[in-house]
């Protein structure tokens, strides 16, 4: 298990994640701004599900499966979009 210190730094990295979304809207054109909040979102994603929901301490088929999980969502979710148009 790992320490109150391991979960705090955690969090300070989350929550610094999520003030970059605001600094790259201000600095940022457009779509260099999309694209940094997508890549500190994939960012948060990995640190949530791998620290605080304990994935990192999960069999390696675990992990496998989510991953899977997370691709058909994101498949379905692309296939409902070119549907509507």
């Amino acid at each position: 298990m790992a320490s109150i210190k391991f979960y705090f730094a955690i969090y300070v990295a989350l929550l610094l994640l999520a003030v970059s979304k605001v600094v790259f809207m201000e600095l940022l054109d457009y779509w260099a701004a999309v694209g940094g909040i997508m890549l500190s979102a994939a960012v948060k994603t990995g640190l949530i599900a791998g620290f605080y929901q304990h994935l990192v301490d999960e069999p390696r088929a675990v992990t496998w499966v989510v991953l899977m999980a997370v691709a058909a969502v994101l498949l379905l979710a692309s296939a409902a979009t070119f549907s509507i148009t």
